[in-house]
Parts: structure tokens; sequence; C-alpha cells
């Protein structure tokens, strides 16, 4: 049951509130606990103590992608879920984070070397592929760009894309070394200069999606209905496409491919706005910004001094919810 609107600004507010707690608990807890006093001097006090260079070089640069790649794949998956009009849609469905994952793959194997800088340009260029595969495919044979076409173009490309990279990973194990935590979706050894070269990227996307919200919801009522009503569908379906490849692609250049974020965020934001998109997406950029942070903190303390990646904590809680989703559906 969906609240008033006071109710949902008000309901707006305590999640934003909530995202900063879950960004200075980001910063505070690990294997090195640090206390919130030293997390804000080391704001204003440039000491080279080894505390305040964790705070500043480490756990900083790590909440503040954490916080990105969460409230991006959030609002990906909103814009992919209104488009296909499927209610297990996320930015897999699409293609884009296995596109994204296999440039990279291909990238390392081709030029010997596995920097983050080289994942991240090579996912963005993976991605944008994805989406105009995806496209390309859905546009063939005339007729309007249903939803039907996108679901199953992108299904397609996405179990191709990750076959061809499960066989180049075979191949070549080195790569299979270098990779493996990147692929888990992992957060660990970010810093600021990646995230400041796709934040533009990022920039744009969010933007985009909370323009293109109010317009989300006509979706609903079905492509001919929205048409006859003056809708201009084919252009509102491109920018969701240009919008969904900005955003899962700079996520997954920033943190590799973190699954079931985009897929399970909106659905919990719907418990509290009801089925309008001017709603869900503000509130799935700042959930999606909470669970991830929230995932990232988690898994500091599963493993005894070892980290596990943050892609596997997502799985691990996404998949019964995904189970719990299609139950719920079929009923």
């Amino acid at each position: 049951m969906s609240l008033s609107t006071n109710g949902k600004f008000a309901g707006l507010i305590l999640t934003g509130l909530l995202v900063l707690a879950a960004f200075a608990g980001s910063i505070m807890f690990g294997v090195v606990p640090v206390s919130f006093q030293s997390v804000l001097k080391a704001f204003y006090v440039f000491e080279e103590s080894r505390e305040y260079l964790i705070i500043r070089d480490v756990r900083l640069p790590r909440a503040v992608i954490a916080a990105a790649v969460g409230s991006s794949l959030a609002v990906a998956g909103c814009l992919m879920q209104a488009l296909s009009r499927n209610a297990l849609a996320g930015p897999e469905l699409f293609g884009i984070n296995y596109g994204a994952a296999l440039t990279a793959v291909v990238a390392s194997y081709w030029f010997g070397t596995a920097s983050l800088p080289l994942y991240a340009w090579s996912s963005l260029v993976g991605a944008a592929a994805a989406g105009v595969f995806v496209f390309l495919l859905s546009s063939r044979g005339g007729g309007p760009l249903s939803s039907v076409k996108f679901v199953l173009a992108g299904s397609t490309l996405n179990l191709l894309f990750a076959s061809m990279t499960q066989g180049i990973l075979i191949v070549n194990e080195q790569s299979l070394d270098t990779m493996r935590f990147w692929l888990a979706g992992s957060l660990t050894g970010r810093d600021l200069n990646l995230f400041f070269q796709v934040l533009p990227y990022l920039v744009i996307g969010w933007t985009g999606s909370l323009a293109l919200s109010s317009h989300l919801n006509i979706f609903g009522l079905g492509d001919e209905l929205a048409q006859g009503l003056g809708q201009r569908i084919r252009m509102i379906k491109i920018l969701c496409v240009v919008f969904t490849v900005l955003l899962a692609g700079s996520a997954v250049a920033l943190a590799g491919p973190i699954g079931f974020l985009g897929m399970a965020v909106p659905h919990i934001a719907r418990l509290v706005t009801g089925s309008n998109y001017r709603w869900i997406v503000p509130y799935s950029a700042l959930l999606g910004a909470l669970l991830l942070l929230a995932a990232d903190i988690g898994a500091r303390f599963i493993l005894i001094r070892q980290e596990m990646p943050v892609g596997v904590v997502t799985a691990f809680f996404g998949a019964p919810f995904l189970i719990y989703l299609a139950q719920r559906k079929e009923r």
C-alpha cells in the first residue's frame, strides 16, 4: 500500500538520511575500525597517519563508488522494467552486463594487462555495443519497437556474451586468474580518479532518467493506446535504452557485473510509492545506494581476514528475493 504525497516526501528524506548513515558506516567499519571523529578530522587535518590515509585513500573512494554504482544499477532496473513491462527485468536482461564483461575480458587478453582503467573503458564500449545490438535486433522486420522484441533480443545476446566470456576465460587461464575477482563484482582497490572518468556518463544517465520518469507510466497503457494519446513512444524507448546503457555500463566499468540489484530495488520502491515512476525512480536511486553500501559493509565481515566480493553478497540475498517475486507474480 503506497503512502500519501507528504508521506512519500518524508520517506524520501528518511531514505536519504539512511544513505548518509550507511556512507559514514562504510568509511568507519572494516578490518581497521575508525571513529566518527577521525572521519570528520580526516577532511580538514591532513596528517600522513595510517588512519587518515585509510579514510581518504581507501574508504572514502570505496563508499562514493558503492553509492554511485548502487544508484545507477537500481535506476537502470527501473528503466528496463518500464520498457519491457516485465517485473523481473534488470540490466542483465538487456545484455549490458555481460556485453561489458566480454569486452573487458577481450581487452585484458589482447593487451596482456589487468589494469582497472582498461576494464573501465572497455566495459563502457561493450555496454554501448550491447545496447546498439539489442536495438538493431529488436528493430528488424519492421513494425513498432515492441517490448517483447527487446526482451528476446536482450536475453539472446546476454546468453551469447556470457558463453563467449566463459570460453575466453577457459582458453586463457591467465585472464581467469586476473579477472575473476572483478567479474564477481568488487569495490576493492577503486579510486576517485576512475570514478571521475565515468562521472559525466553517470550524471547524464541520472538526470535523464529523472526527467524521463514522468513518461515511463505510459508503457503500462500499451503502445497503441499511448500512441493514440500523442505520446512519442519510439523516442521514449530510445532514450530509455541510452540512459540504461550509460548507467549500467558505467556501473560495470566501476565495479564489475553486480547482479540482482537492478531487479530487486524497484520492487522495494513500489512498496512505498505504488506504480508511479515519478516516485519509483528517485526512491530506487536512494535505495540502490543504501543497499549496496550495506552489502559492501557486510562483505568485509563475512569471512575472517578475507574480503568477499560484494557481487556475491548481493547474489546471496537477491536469489531468494527473485524466487519470492516469481512466486508472487504467479499467484
